[in-house]
């Protein structure tokens, strides 16, 4: 018995397939064209034989690089991302990126080889032994096994339709050792798959609703809209920045929303985010939550009698943290359409007044921002380093911009704009580190289009050595390396014994050695000047880069912007 060029085998009497060639079979019925993972056992032939039918296949060094890839592909393509794990300790390494994109609403599908089921369920000690579909329940949208081959079809098109219908999220996706290897007729296995068709249905907004929202909005004295992830996810872009230049209010982007409509409109509120937040009477929230990352809503960040209008895909969203004055529920692209049929001509006009403010703390603002960056420092600090990367950037609005850290990602959120929607990835819902070379590669990947990935060092560390990955693929990404020395900064003296601080890292670190025991090109940058310089050739040539920034360790704040979060012992700074 052996292989056919179909990927099929053959018996003297009937043709046969497997549930490895199935299981490539059925994603891409369903359109799936990459897969990023780490394989071993028992999923390595289900990569060879993807690569084989034509599937892009790309291999991590880590399972958990390989779902913020998978993550990031999903949010940047409206489709699925696929992430390729082994069992047990591979499947739980995948499984913190699977919920860190169902948290983010990102769709994602992370399929996982298993132990047998029989030894599992007795807990007799199988190889890597995990019940690994009841481990993932809690962390994600759906989970399913499937247990025979002749049902990979079903559950593949189940797993698509529940990553991306309503509001997007991680699925994960169990196939045992046993039922890869497994073997049916061809035809049979040909019968058993399909398409999911229509998987994401349009979730059309009640009339009530949208004429409810729109008339909250039209009588507001100070009105507000915050622009969501959704809000970037949806693709719904001409119609949002239609709607929102049709009713003349200011809007606030969130990190991933920048570029949705671009940062140098006349209408961004953002360099007078603390002014809108705490003053506006009316705010809608468009594909955004009140959770912590606007302060849950709540006084003193917002005013105690601001109403608030939200459309959301899932209606359990509503009244999170504040009650909801004019909930719409429905897909933004659905909404978006029914707002501009409802709105009648004239129904919106956002008094003098409230505009003025706004201009005044902007320009305050802006002169304030102006100083730090002019700033003549020595070493770098986050403000001036940034001004670098943001000038060259200037030049280069195509390119995707990937943001993590601490300081490094509050300061680059501020400093460098965007003018393209979904060019910008950063820590997201649950502010992880770690998914900066993840959410690089899937961005190359998706897009070909080049990459700078600005990277505080300790940010880095997580995800460093997929520097081999980036150059093993000859992807046009540039790692920007912030070193200052340490987790937040680098000063902190310890003075208890002769070890290091909890925060402080090697500052003589040469980031830019390491890409060049790949085959990539290194810089070192010191100045401002260097960092610019490095950047722009790094991008002319195209290949695989990384700058090491070397930056004052004495630039920053413990915790960021996140500070006030920071609990610290009453007990010890006593001592």
């Amino acid at each position: 018995m052996a292989p056919n060029s179909a990927g099929t085998m053959t018996r003297p009497d009937v043709a046969i397939t497997d549930g490895f060639t199935l299981t490539v079979d059925a994603l891409q019925a369903n359109g799936v064209d990459t897969m990023y993972g780490v394989v071993g056992i028992p999923v390595t032939d289900l990569a060879r034989i993807a690569q084989s039918k034509g599937m892009r296949y790309i291999g991590f060094r880590q399972e958990q690089d390989a779902g913020h890839a998978a993550a990031a592909a999903g949010f940047l393509t409206g489709r699925p991302g696929i992430c390729l794990t082994v069992s047990a300790p591979g499947f739980l390494n995948g499984l913190v990126a699977l919920a860190n994109a169902t948290t983010n609403c990102f769709p994602m599908i992370q399929i996982s080889g298993s132990s047998e089921r029989s030894v599992i369920d007795l807990q007799q000690g199988d190889y890597e032994e995990l019940d690994q579909l009841n481990a993932a329940k809690p962390f994600v949208k759906a989970a399913f096994r499937v247990d025979r081959p002749q049902d990979i079809g079903l559950g593949v098109a189940r797993a698509i339709r529940a990553a991306v219908s309503g509001r997007p999220g991680g699925v994960y996706l169990d196939l045992p050792a046993a039922v890869l290897s497994d073997t049916i007729s061809a035809e049979e296995g040909r019968a058993s798959l399909f398409r999911a068709v229509d998987p994401a249905p349009a979730q059309i907004p009640a009339p009530e609703s949208v004429t409810r929202a729109l008339d909250l909005l039209a009588h507001a004295e100070r009105p507000l809209i915050v622009l969501g992830k959704g809000a970037a996810y949806a693709r719904a872009d001409q119609a949002i920045r239609s709607f929102v230049e049709t009713t003349g209010a200011p809007f606030l982007p969130m990190s991933m929303a920048k570029g949705l409509l671009p940062d140098d409109h006349p209408q961004s509120a953002a360099a007078a985010r603390s002014l809108v937040l705490g003053q506006a009477d009316v705010v809608m929230l468009l594909g955004a939550r009140l959770n912590w990352l606007l302060a849950h809503g709540q006084p003193p960040r917002w005013s105690a009698t601001a109403k608030f209008i939200q459309v959301d895909a899932e209606p359990v969203e509503i009244d999170s943290n504040r009650p909801i004055a004019a909930p719409v529920v429905g897909d933004i692209a659905s909404v978006m359409a029914a707002f501009t049929r409802a709105a009648r001509p004239g129904q919106f006009a956002v008094p003098t007044a409230w505009w003025d403010a706004i201009r005044d703390r902007t320009a305050q603002n802006v002169a304030k921002m102006r100083a730090r960056l002019d700033a003549d420092a020595t070493p770098m600090n986050f403000s001036t380093a940034l001004r670098a990367i943001r000038d060259v950037l200037d030049d280069h609005r195509d390119a995707y911009l990937i943001n993590e850290g601490a300081n490094t990602l509050d300061f680059g959120r501020d400093i460098v704009p965007m003018y393209e929607p979904r060019h910008r990835l950063d820590s997201g819902t649950w502010g992880v580190m770690g998914v900066g070379m993840g959410y690089a590669i899937a961005a190359a990947v998706e897009s070909g289009k080049p990459v700078v990935a600005v990277e505080g060092d300790s940010a880095f560390g997580f995800s460093g050595m997929e520097l081999e990955t980036i150059c093993r693929y000859h992807l046009p990404i540039v790692t920007v390396v912030f070193n200052n020395g340490g987790v937040y900064k680098g000063d902190e003296v310890n003075t208890y014994s002769a070890d290091p601080a909890p925060t402080v890292l090697l500052h003589s670190s040469r980031y830019d050695k390491l890409i060049t025991a790949f085959g990539g090109v290194g810089y070192q940058a010191d100045t401002p000047e260097e960092l610019g310089h490095a950047l722009r050739a790094a991008l002319h040539a195209g290949k695989p880069a990384l700058i090491n920034a070397v930056t004052d360790p004495t630039a920053g704040t413990e915790s960021g912007h996140l500070t006030s979060m920071n609990t610290s012992s009453s007990v010890q700074s006593a001592h």
